[in-house]
């Protein structure tokens, strides 16, 4: 029998920054994470993609930024609103501090039952902490503690001004579930709604945050570009026949070198793309030395001098 297509979890993340070495201090210094990758935006050679994630660049603890000279984002509706990140049980009181002594205190709220962090990075890119999850692979050289690290992504929440279409195609084009509600902790008369993958967790859920009245977003840097689903490597070219078959019109299968994804935007403006397990990113780079250098993928290659004279150093 045919495994079900259903993805296991967030695969990664796509922000903006506007400043890519204030963003790496900041994912690196602060959060402690790793930069895994440096590499290019593939459609826009002249703009950085720095992937932040574990030691091993684990999937589903990608959290990506791509760097273009744009104003700040202006909050609303069509949009990924909030990124999740998760950290071990019993750490988030030594976040609080943690993020306090930064300069950035973070406010205490619950959402679907959970205790989350909320803050923000410097650029206004609203962020979570909540624990538990799958765990990640400690990174030695971060400056967070092994045993308080951030082990990858959490639910990701959309902010849109009508449930359905959206939730019509989370069921019938990716089959996720519904799983719950809660109270918006900024509105609390507002309702929140949950979607999960598989049997769900904090690492396998979207958060549809419904307000009509909000006006829409304007794309920018502190803002979110799009958001990955994992999918099994042996189901990528099923899962693009079944989006096919259901008429949608996605990318098709595109190419990514550590990944292969396809991408669709949902009738409520927000990008949804499935990315696979592999390769990897340590196809082209050794695993203790990721994200050292700036790495292109094959096609990019014979391009890379003029690549190179079009990107400011980071360091």
């Amino acid at each position: 029998m045919t495994p079900p297509l259903i993805p296991h979890g967030l695969h990664h993340v796509t922000a903006v920054t506007a400043n890519a070495r204030e963003n790496l201090r900041y994912y690196t210094d602060t959060l402690g994470l790793r930069l895994v990758k440096k590499t290019v935006n593939q459609d826009d050679v002249t703009a950085y993609h720095l992937f932040y994630a574990d030691r091993n660049g684990t999937p589903g603890s990608d959290l990506t930024f791509f760097e273009w000279p744009v104003p700040r984002e202006e909050p609303g509706n069509h949009s990924i609103s909030r990124t999740s990140l998760r950290i071990p049980e019993g750490t988030l009181e030594w976040w609080h501090e943690h993020l306090s002594a930064s300069g950035r205190a973070p406010q205490r709220v619950t959402r679907a039952g959970r205790a989350h962090l909320d803050f923000t990075d410097p650029e206004g890119q609203r962020l979570s902490l909540v624990e538990g999850g799958p765990q990640g692979t400690p990174w030695e050289h971060s400056p967070i503690p092994a045993d308080k690290q951030i082990h990858g992504l959490g639910p990701s929440e959309l902010t849109l001004p009508n449930l359905f279409p959206t939730t019509r195609v989370l069921e019938r084009a990716y089959h996720l579930t519904p799983s719950g509600t809660y109270p918006d902790p900024e509105q609390p008369a507002r309702i929140i709604h949950v979607y999960q993958m598989g049997e769900g967790g904090p690492h396998a859920e979207l958060h549809l945050r419904i307000d009509p009245a909000l006006p829409a977003a304007r794309p920018g840097a502190g803002g979110v570009h799009h958001l990955a689903l994992r999918v099994q490597d042996d189901q990528y070219h099923a899962w693009n026949d079944h989006l096919s078959g259901l008429g949608l019109r996605t990318s098709g299968e595109v190419d990514r070198h550590w990944f292969h994804s396809i991408y669709y935007r949902e009738p409520q403006g927000v990008l949804i793309e499935l990315a696979t397990d592999g390769p990897g990113f340590a196809v082209d780079e050794h695993p203790d030395h990721l994200g050292e250098t700036l790495v292109l993928a094959p096609f990019l290659e014979p391009r890379r001098t003029q690549i190179e004279a079009g990107l400011t150093p980071l360091k």
